[in-house]
């Protein structure tokens, strides 16, 4: 059951702008077990299986639940809503550099970091497609399309967007999705298994034997997709918009601060009430044997 609530959060993630379903994974201390689920999802089949099932559930529920949510508040306050998502993925960023950290670290992997987040930024912002947009694909190119969603999907940090706009395979990808063109989503289908077996292979013996150099890397990644959040309806000026939008990204930070470690926050919230009801009862207490009611 918990692995299903935390799936539609990774759900609500693969849906909401500059917030990755994958990010959340590693927030939430799943990344690591799904990738390894996947990429030896054979080996140990009914283990594996039985580990995946409730966390896809909750984030096929998370996509259905919140898709129209997200789409309805972009639409119709879009300010407030990215200026949200902006909190939301910027409590993150200490989660995250916990895990890039977990394994030893040390000054040389901001190098990593760095250049990660260079390429990645230059990637967005200088994007020219690699590719001329494809239309009316052949069957390989339908599979090519499902395996660049996979990784795109797999690896934190990676846009979605991006990355299939410079294979020119974005607008096919949205059209498809669109028409529910079956003869594009079928092969498509099949691109996107073999792509998160291969991939998620690939990553579980990088994250294995290269630990923090592979998740530096994707945290330089993640770092250059944030400005991706906000757009040009997101200036901020002397007004009460303005004030709403950062408190917004208050809100949205401590939201994703508090639910990357939900377990150990929950016992900290429970100790700190039961410190308050025991000073409570001290004091009155204190009062009663000083003759002062507890009206009083």
């Amino acid at each position: 059951m918990l692995n299903f609530l935390k799936g539609i959060v990774v759900g609500i993630g693969g849906i909401a702008p500059g917030l990755s379903g994958s990010v959340l994974l590693v927030i939430l201390g799943l990344y690591q077990k799904t990738i390894n689920a996947i990429g030896t999802l054979f080996k140990n089949f009914k283990k594996n299986i039985i580990f995946l099932i409730p966390l896809f559930l909750g984030f096929g529920v998370g996509v259905i639940l919140f898709s129209k949510a997200v789409d309805y508040l972009l639409v119709n306050y879009e300010m407030y809503t990215r200026f949200t998502f902006l909190g939301l993925v910027l409590g993150t960023i200490p989660l995250f550099y916990k895990e890039v950290k977990k394994e030893g670290f040390n000054k040389k992997y901001y190098i990593l970091i760095v250049i990660a987040a260079i390429a990645g930024f230059s990637l967005f912002y200088f994007n020219k497609n690699l590719f001329p947009t494809i239309t009316n694909p052949n069957i390989f190119q339908s599979v090519l399309l499902g395996v660049a969603v996979a990784g795109s999907s797999i690896v934190p940090g990676v846009d979605s967007a991006v990355i299939l706009s410079s294979l020119g395979l974005y607008e096919l990808y949205v059209s498809s999705l669109a028409d529910f063109n079956l003869s594009v989503l079928l092969p498509a289908g099949v691109g996107l298994v073999i792509g998160a077996l291969i991939i998620s292979f690939l990553i579980n013996k990088l994250i294995k034997k290269y630990y923090t150099i592979t998740f530096s890397i994707i945290f330089g990644l993640f770092l250059s997709i944030i400005p991706n959040v906000l757009n040009s309806s997101c200036v901020l000026g002397f007004n009460m918009n303005s004030l709403i939008s950062i408190l917004l990204v208050i809100v949205g930070f401590g939201f994703s601060f508090f639910l990357g470690n939900v377990k150990e926050n929950v016992n900290k919230l429970k100790a700190l009430f039961k410190q308050l009801n025991t000073t409570l009862q001290k004091i009155l207490a204190d009062n009663k044997n000083k003759g002062i009611s507890d009206d009083q």
